[in-house]
């Protein structure tokens, strides 16, 4: 083989030894972004799941509140004709 087979052959393979290089690392730095972003999409459906459970269970307890209220006005109402009968 001639002279400049062989270092076609060299700066071919050396090129390719490059490329790969180059790839890898750029796919490694992907896909630690793509966990960060991961993990910080995680942390913020967590949160919003936590205030979700919170609102659903303010929102069973005001329905019961709103009856006590109602309760408590009647009685105040059945206290005042009393008064006002004596």
């Amino acid at each position: 083989m001639s002279d400049a087979v062989i270092s076609s052959i060299i700066s071919g393979g050396l090129a390719l030894v490059g490329v790969i290089i180059t790839v890898r690392t750029s796919n490694n730095k992907l896909q630690q972004k793509i966990e960060i972003s991961q993990a910080v999409t995680d942390t913020k459906l967590e949160e919003l799941a936590r205030e979700v459970r919170l609102h659903n269970n303010f929102a069973q307890r005001v329905p019961v509140l709103e009856e006590r209220v109602n309760v408590a006005n009647h009685r105040i109402s059945d206290l005042e004709h009393q008064v006002e009968n004596k």
